[in-house]
């Protein structure tokens, strides 16, 4: 608790200074710092050897909440900035004034300053785990040892950028059908509470005995009517507390991880998706030198899902015993076949990175075909189910009205 407290102390009195001032050469210089001070900024720029003719002091502000998008996108311009011959700090310097994102702008203004004071870039990164994973900077760290930061920050963007592209791919997936229930429940609302109490205030007057239908969907709307807030209440209270169950709780996790997997539609995307990431990652991690064993720490968890993260667990123990990659996959059962092919393919010929990225490949390309056929097939599905669902309502609350028109 103390530690927190400490730590929620110094954000509060964090500041973001931009400078101006002259360097060895003469030159007109300008870039921001974060520090506890005017003092720190000087002393800081004056062992780079720039003389500050100017400082000015701004409360950092805050801003969204930054995303994977965010975090590829800056690994990316870094990347393109290094490749140019731009030194690092200047770089950090250019991505940081030009992202719209204030919070992003606070965090590279604080890792520069870091960095600024002989901090290494890896270590920089690990100071934000929320941020910047493992994988992430460990590869930051193999290109800072092998003097290839440019060619290892290339890579990953690369493949966060492959990630992010397969996250969006099976949310559009399974945004389509949210947002058209969400609606078809509003207007369902909306029938219940005001269009069919409307018509029983219309039907009271015929003094006739109303169809069974009518009496059923007019039965449903009272009840409706009558409890609507405690509807709303559970339905609202319900939600919230099985999502805050479900960040708490690790067994909840693993149960819904589990049954996604099993799902008759969405199943197949979901375990498709997990094993382009799961390759992927693994291909990125040997690709850039770092050990299979010590790759294998960040490869379960960027999967996505349990079922996966378990069976990773159980491959490192094998391998690390002695078995190959190829052999410890297949005794988890957990992987197809062809994954398996590619991977002891990969292994005989020295290729494994390779063999993988191309495994990858493929189940990207199935994710993008499957979102395709998912979006062909739920369309007329769900508007058939509407359909008939308001369909049947209006039908039932119009049966009265053809009834009187036969008597007359």
């Amino acid at each position: 608790m103390a530690t927190a407290s400490k730590t929620t102390a110094r954000a509060a009195k964090e500041y973001l200074y931009e400078w101006e001032g002259k360097d060895r050469n003469a030159r007109q210089v300008r870039g921001e710092m974060n520090a506890a001070g005017e003092n720190q900024v000087r002393a800081n720029l004056r062992r780079q050897g720039i003389f500050v003719t100017k400082i000015q002091k701004r409360r950092l502000k805050g801003g969204r909440k930054i995303k994977g998008r965010d975090i590829a996108i800056f690994t990316r311009q870094l990347s393109t900035m290094m490749r140019a011959g731009v030194p690092l700090l200047q770089s950090f310097d250019i991505v940081a004034r030009g992202n719209p994102n204030p919070s992003v702008t606070k965090l590279l203004t604080t890792i520069k300053s870091d960095v600024e004071t002989g901090t290494s870039l890896s270590a920089a990164f690990r100071k934000h785990p929320l941020y910047f994973n493992n994988l992430y900077c460990n590869l930051v760290e193999a290109g800072e040892a092998a003097g290839i930061l440019e060619d290892l920050l290339d890579r990953l963007a690369t493949y966060m950028e492959k990630l992010e592209a397969i996250k969006s791919k099976v949310k559009s997936a399974l945004m389509y059908p949210v947002a058209v229930l969400i609606v078809a429940a509003i207007v369902l609302t909306v029938i219940m509470l005001w269009v069919i109490p409307a018509f029983k205030e219309i039907f009271s007057s015929f003094g006739a005995e109303l169809p069974a239908p009518t009496l059923i969907v007019m039965g449903i709307s009272d009840f409706v009517v009558q409890w609507f807030w405690l509807i709303a209440i559970v339905l609202g209270g319900g939600s919230y507390f099985l999502y805050q169950a479900w960040r708490r709780s690790e067994k909840l996790q693993i149960i819904v991880d589990k049954t996604l997997l099993q799902l008759p539609i969405f199943g197949e995307l979901v375990n498709m998706s997990s094993i382009a990431r799961w390759t992927r990652t693994l291909s990125t991690m040997f690709a850039a030198g770092v050990p299979l064993v010590e790759s294998l720490d960040a490869v379960g968890g960027a999967s996505g899902n349990y079922v996966y993260k378990k069976a990773t667990d159980e491959i490192q123990k094998e391998v690390a015993g002695g078995t190959s990659l190829s052999a410890a996959m297949a005794d988890t059962k957990a992987f197809p076949s062809m994954v398996l092919q590619m991977a002891a393919i990969g292994e005989e010929s020295g290729s494994l990175d390779q063999m993988l990225g191309k495994a990858a490949d493929f189940y990207e390309a199935e994710v993008d075909t499957k979102v395709e056929g998912l979006s062909t097939l739920l369309e007329p599905l769900i508007i058939v189910f509407l359909g008939g669902l308001i369909g049947s309502i209006v039908v039932a609350m119009y049966l009265p009205i053809f009834k009187l028109g036969q008597v007359v």
